[in-house]
This record gives structure tokens, C-alpha cells and sequence, in this order.
């Protein structure tokens, strides 16, 4: 991706994105979109089964990335309006039927300041961030996916699908933020993880497993669920505090930072806070 804020830098970038399309996929075929300056990333989680039923699971807000690639993500959307929160939904799941797309899926968008959306783009499949959906709505995600694979009709109507509480997932990874993020593989010689109410972990490491240098590195998926944003942030504080693994280093710490910055317990983020706030020191 290139941005361009004038025919300079759009004749540039558009000279470099083509030499990249075309030395990765042997095609130098590029598009031009409308950049959204403060952006939010907002995604619409959606099941549809092979009888002509599609549902939205509302919403997730993944605005917090580095190098796009998502650090925290949440639902509700703290800034959301509901009028918006509902366009936005039912865009999603009108994309989903007119593409007669079945199984899980979401449906991604920018969100600008004054609450207009633009599509990004459906990923095809589950997702890292599904257990944020999973747990404001109560429904386990694979299951259905499973089941919709199987020929099986959805068993809940759009109305049946609530929006409980507040969820938010940070994801740890191998990644040493202290040394611009370098990856820290090796193996794992303590760990403790968090627990109590309200709080799910996602992970394959334990005590004396090897961090392998090869593959994505994430480990874990930190997951809290509580009735309001703000218990939801003082659960996901308290559960990071806990978390205990030597002597790999993680993104543990910028997360507990994350939680205590007032711009995003007041909401006031977007997909380039933390590189250029967070990580402009």
C-alpha cells in the first residue's frame, strides 16, 4: 500500500506498488481507493448457511494495529453510533447475500471521522479476533461453521443474536516492543497464566515449549468479557498483570500501556495511534 497526498506522491507510489505487484504475483495490476485520514478499522462478523440465511454477529473495532497488523480489538465499538452500527451490519450482510457467499466470513471497513464507511474487503474465513464475537453473543463460531459445512440451516434468526456486555482480546506475541518489535522465539522455562471471572485464554505454549522462529508469532489470545467498558479494561489490566512467561520477551507490557492511555479509554483512536503516538517516542 502507498499514500498519496498529491500527484507527486501518487505518480510514486504508484510506480513502486506496480514493480511490488508484479516481482510478488507476476501481475502489476493496481487500484487506487480513497485514503480516510484517522481512520478506524471496524469489521462486521457474519454467518451465512446454504439455504439463503445470512446473519450479522455485529461488530468488531480492531483500530489498534501496528504496521496493520491488529493489536487489540473489541465489541462494541466504543464510538460507534447506533444508527451507524446498524447501516453498517446490514451493508455487510447484503454484501454477503448478493455474493451468495456461505459459512463465516467478515466483512471489513474504514470508518472516518464523521461516521461514513468504506469496504476494505470479506476475509473468507474465521478469524484471530472471532472469540470477541463469540463472547458477546453467546455462540460458539466453529460450531457453526462446522455445522453449516454439514448442510444444516442456521438455528437462530437475526433478532436472536444479542449484543451482551463488552469484549475485548489483546494478542500476545513473541515480540520484543523494546527492540522495534524484533521477534523473540526460544523456549518458554515459566509461564502462569490469568484466570477469574470473565477472563479466556486462547493458546498452544506451556512450560517448556519452543517458540519456533519460522512461523507468525503469536502466541496467545487474551480474551475478557465484562457487563461495561470499563470493567472490561480493569479485567483485561488486572489478567495482563498475571500473565507471567520467561524469559521470552512479549507485547505484554505494551498492552497493559495500551489500557491505561487515556486516549483509548476515552475511545480516541484510529488505525495509526500507536505508531504515531504510542511508539513516536
Amino acid at each position: 500500500m502507498r499514500m498519496a497526498h498529491n500527484d507527486v506522491s501518487l505518480q510514486a507510489g504508484l510506480r513502486q506498488a506496480q514493480a511490488e505487484a508484479e516481482a510478488a504475483f507476476k501481475d502489476s495490476t493496481v487500484y487506487i481507493e480513497k485514503y480516510v485520514e484517522f481512520g478506524r478499522h471496524v469489521e462486521v462478523q457474519i454467518l451465512a448457511d446454504n439455504h439463503g440465511n445470512a446473519v450479522h454477529l455485529w461488530e468488531r473495532d480492531c483500530s489498534l494495529q501496528r504496521r496493520h497488523q491488529k493489536l487489540v480489538e473489541e465489541s462494541p465499538s466504543p464510538v460507534l453510533k447506533s444508527e451507524t452500527r446498524k447501516a453498517l451490519c446490514e451493508a455487510a450482510v447484503r454484501l454477503i447475500k448478493a455474493a451468495h457467499y456461505t459459512n463465516a466470513g467478515t466483512v471489513e471497513f474504514l470508518v472516518d471521522k464523521n461516521h461514513n464507511f468504506y469496504l476494505l474487503e470479506v476475509n473468507a474465513r474465521i478469524q484471530v479476533e472471532h472469540p470477541v464475537t463469540e463472547m458477546v453473543t453467546g455462540i460458539d463460531l466453529i460450531k457453526q461453521q462446522i455445522r453449516i459445512a454439514m448442510g444444516e440451516k442456521l438455528p437462530f434468526t437475526q433478532s436472536q443474536i444479542p449484543q451482551n456486555g463488552c469484549a475485548i482480546e489483546c494478542r500476545i506475541n513473541a515480540e520484543d516492543p523494546a527492540r522495534n518489535f524484533a521477534p523473540f522465539p526460544g523456549k518458554i522455562e515459566e509461564l502462569r497464566l490469568p484466570g477469574g471471572p470473565g477472563v479466556r485464554i486462547d493458546t498452544h505454549v506451556y512450560a517448556g515449549y519452543t517458540i519456533p522462529p519460522n512461523y507468525d508469532s503469536m502466541i496467545g489470545k487474551l480474551i475478557v468479557h465484562r457487563a461495561t467498558r470499563t470493567e472490561a479494561i480493569a479485567t483485561m489490566k488486572r489478567a495482563l498483570s498475571e500473565f507471567h512467561i520467561s524469559p521470552i520477551k512479549t507485547t505484554i507490557p505494551l498492552h497493559l500501556q495500551i489500557m491505561e492511555n487515556p486516549n483509548f479509554l476515552s475511545g480516541d483512536v484510529d488505525t495509526g495511534f500507536i505508531e504515531r503516538v504510542m511508539l513516536a517516542k
